[in-house]
């Protein structure tokens, strides 16, 4: 996954497995991701400007408006980062059967 501005070193994920990479920075352990955790997640990735990248992207991304990314918003952090953020990624939701759907479509 690239992001402008992001440091990267794989071109593609699944859903899943962005979903496990940004869970190792859910640093208290609840389940969710802070705006911090998502800070750190970013700038662990060489990112720039973290602290700004990360409250637009929660701001975005967080539609019940805890603060919070919890597991089902994380589909909506992924298509801000696409759309307003750069990301050049192909994310794939795996299907039953082990089958992969077309990438997520920006915006």
């Amino acid at each position: 996954m690239a992001i402008r501005g992001v440091a990267s070193s794989r071109e593609d994920m699944t859903l899943e497995e962005f979903k496990e990479w940004i869970k190792q920075f859910d640093a208290d352990g609840d389940g969710r991701i802070s705006r911090n955790e998502l800070r750190e997640a970013l700038r662990r990735r060489g990112g720039w400007f973290t602290t700004w990248r990360s409250g637009r992207a929660l701001r975005q991304a967080d539609k019940n408006n805890s603060g919070f990314l919890d597991d089902s918003e994380i589909e909506n952090l992924v298509a801000f980062a696409q759309k307003d953020l750069g990301m050049k990624c192909k994310i794939y939701k795996k299907m039953k059967l082990g089958l992969l759907m077309p990438p997520i479509p920006p915006g």
